[in-house]
């Protein structure tokens, strides 16, 4: 939508909106670089077929390394637990 200019002194300091504005179509182009759109579908459906499968190792080999980041320093935690547990005379 296109804003309007305000010509008038008294007019309100926001510029007023033009509801019927269309922007133009390209119904009956013969622009030989003009091709139709696809559909959500069938870009998603090329994706999956073409770069799914080199994308999914690739993180999965990522997520695998953060995993193992992040069980490391909890075992080694649990494990300075358990020896600080059996050092200790509690009872």
């Amino acid at each position: 939508m296109k804003p309007l200019l305000n010509t008038q002194l008294n007019a309100r300091n926001f510029p007023l909106v033009d509801c019927y504005y269309h922007a133009p179509m390209l119904h009956g182009s013969s622009a030989r670089c003009l091709k139709t759109s696809k559909s959500l579908r069938d870009i998603t459906r090329a994706y999956f077929d073409a770069e799914a499968d080199r994308e999914f190792i690739s993180e999965a080999a990522v997520f695998t390394a953060l995993i193992v980041m992040a069980v490391v320093p909890i075992v080694t935690g649990i494990s300075a637990v358990l020896q600080l547990l059996t050092t200790l005379p509690l009872f």
